[in-house]
């Protein structure tokens, strides 16, 4: 198959069903969990505490969906599944530092994350700020290890772009806007979206465009899969502010309805279910246009767009 045989409904049904994807899914988390394990097993007599600390918040499980779209753009470009799975750590470090500040009382004040009291509730405030700390740090660590890579330029790619990723023009700066939001009018729709795309689409966005870079690929090639990850992410963000409104605590792992009780702008609360539906699908819908450059190398990718319309959790 040809990319111009690409079918014209982006998100119809292909040859993967929803369990072959789920199958796929949970083959590369558990790969990418033994290779995290080993990265926070080798400091564990430095700072036992710490470390500890660290290992309880990132090896807590989870669907691994970003580590997930490291490594199925790197194989799609070609890429070395064990210098993507490094890459694949660091990303996953950057995320779980994020949702470990983010459930602090300063911020979300959460006390569950994936079925587990959060780091605070676990240990204490200071221990989770320095173990957040921590994992941040540690990411550019691995980032700029020859071991992830021999060539140093695409280190240094890899090392710019997850600060990019993870800074004020990205995740720190979404949050920001997303605490400001809630005592603000609601902002509308694009103010919503453009915080959304800072917040959770860079990151994503980063980690589809990170697998073409490891696997030193074309600019075409990272161009079209960072697209797809920005897009990706926005349907993301919108199917998750629907389940923190529809949503089982015991399914979801998590505390739910906090966004309306705190009166945040979410596309929920400003287009209603339907409305904010309808946005999801139709960003999974462009997410998927942008794959037509692989044809069916990027099947996979393809089918976690169409997985996200339907996910419970």
């Amino acid at each position: 198959m040809s990319p111009s045989t690409v079918t014209t409904d982006p998100l119809a049904p292909d040859a993967m069903s929803a369990q072959a994807y789920g199958a796929e899914l949970g083959r590369v988390a558990a790969e990418f969990e033994a290779s995290l394990e080993i990265l926070l097993r080798h400091g564990e007599a430095d700072v036992p505490r710490l470390w500890t600390a660290m290992r309880y918040a990132a090896l807590a499980g989870g669907k691994r969906l970003r580590p997930f779209l490291v490594v199925t753009c790197s194989d799609v470009c070609g890429g070395d599944r064990d210098a993507a799975l490094r890459v694949a750590a660091a990303v996953e470090m950057m995320h779980t530092y994020s949702l470990v500040h983010d459930d602090l009382p300063a911020m979300d004040d959460d006390d569950l994350r994936r079925g587990l009291p959060t780091l605070h509730k676990q240990f204490d405030e200071a221990t989770a700020i320095l173990a957040g700390d921590a994992l941040l740090t540690m990411a550019f660590e691995v980032l700029a290890d020859p071991a992830t890579h021999e060539n140093g330029h695409i280190r240094s790619e890899l090392v710019l772009g997850l600060a990019r990723a993870g800074g004020p023009r990205g995740m720190a700066g979404g949050q920001m806007l997303d605490l400001e939001a809630e005592t603000r009018p609601d902002p509308g729709p694009d103010a919503v979206n453009r915080l959304e795309s800072m917040k959770t689409g860079a990151l994503f966005a980063w980690s589809c465009e990170a697998g073409a870079v490891v696997a030193g690929a074309s600019a075409d090639e990272r161009e079209s899969l960072r697209a797809f990850g920005a897009e990706f992410g926005l349907a993301f963000q919108i199917t998750d502010d629907i389940l923190d409104e529809t949503g089982d605590v015991e399914v979801a792992g998590k505390a739910v309805g906090k966004d309306s009780e705190r009166g945040k702008a979410t596309l929920v609360s400003l287009l209603g279910l339907e409305g904010a539906r309808d946005a999801a699908l139709e960003h999974a819908q462009k997410a998927v246009e942008n794959l037509d450059l692989f044809g069916p190398k990027a099947d996979l990718l393809r089918s976690s767009a169409a997985q996200l319309i339907d996910r419970r959790v």
